[in-house]
C-alpha cells in the first residue's frame, strides 16, 4: 500500500506525533490506521506528543568539548521542572545530544525551521538530479520527496541518526526520554564551534 502524504497528516492529526514517526509506523502497518495508533502509543510517542503542548521553562545549557579542542558545542535543553533539570538520566540526555550536535554537524533542531529559500534550492537540485538519471516524469516528485527526507536527516538535528544506536533518530530518543520521566522535553537551540570556521 502506497503511504500517502493525506494518510501520514490524518494519523499526525489523531496522535499529535511527527511526521516521520507517523510515516515509519504507517509503513510497519501497511498503512493500517489502527495499529498505527497503537504502535505509536507503544512507543510512547503518542504519550509524548501529549506532553509537547506544555510549558518547559526549566532545563539546562550544556557544553561539550571535543577531544583535542577543535570542535565545542553549546545546547539548551528544556524540561518542565527543575526537579527533571537535576534528573541524571536527563543530564545524560542532554550530553548526547550536545555530543550528537558535535559529530554530525546539524543545521537546526527541526525540519519546521529550515528556511523555505533553502528547501526550495534543494528541491531544485534534486528535481534536475532525478530529470538527468532519466527518471519518469511521473516518479519525479515521488523521488523528490523520498531524498528531500534524507536531506532533513542530515541537517536537522531530530532527524538524524543518534550516534550511539543508529536505528534511533534523535526524535525516538526524545519520545522514549519524555514517556519515562511523564514531562515535556525540548531540544531549544544550539550552536557548535568548530575551530577555524566562521560562524
Amino acid at each position: 500500500m502506497t503511504i500517502t502524504v493525506e494518510l501520514i497528516q490524518q494519523l499526525r492529526e489523531k496522535t499529535g506525533c511527527g511526521m516521520m514517526d507517523c510515516k515509519k509506523v504507517l509503513k510497519e502497518t501497511g498503512g493500517n490506521m489502527d495499529k498505527a495508533v497503537d504502535l505509536l502509543r507503544e512507543k510512547g510517542l503518542a504519550a509524548a506528543s501529549k506532553r509537547a503542548g506544555r510549558v518547559a521553562a526549566q532545563g539546562l545549557i550544556d557544553a561539550y568539548i571535543h577531544i583535542g579542542g577543535k570542535i565545542g558545542v553549546l545546547v539548551e535543553v528544556n524540561c518542565e521542572s527543575d526537579f527533571v533539570a537535576r534528573n541524571i538520566e536527563f543530564q545524560a540526555f542532554v550530553k548526547d545530544i550536545a555530543m550528537q550536535i558535535a559529530a554530525s554537524n546539524p543545521q537546526f533542531v527541526k525540519r519546521e525551521e529550515v528556511p523555505a529559500n533553502i528547501i526550495e534550492h534543494e528541491k531544485g537540485i534534486l528535481v534536475a538530479q532525478a530529470k538527468q538519471e532519466g527518471k519518469p516524469e511521473k516518479a519525479v516528485e515521488k523521488i523528490v520527496a523520498g531524498r528531500l527526507d534524507k536531506f532533513y536527516a542530515e541537517i536537522c538535528l531530530m532527524e538524524q541518526p543518534f550516534i550511539k544506536d543508529p536505528k534511533k533518530t534523535i526524535s525516538d530518543l526524545l519520545a522514549e526520554l519524555v514517556a519515562k520521566i511523564g514531562e515535556n522535553i525540548v531540544v531549544r537551540r544550539f550552536t557548535r564551534y568548530q575551530l577555524g570556521e566562521k560562524s
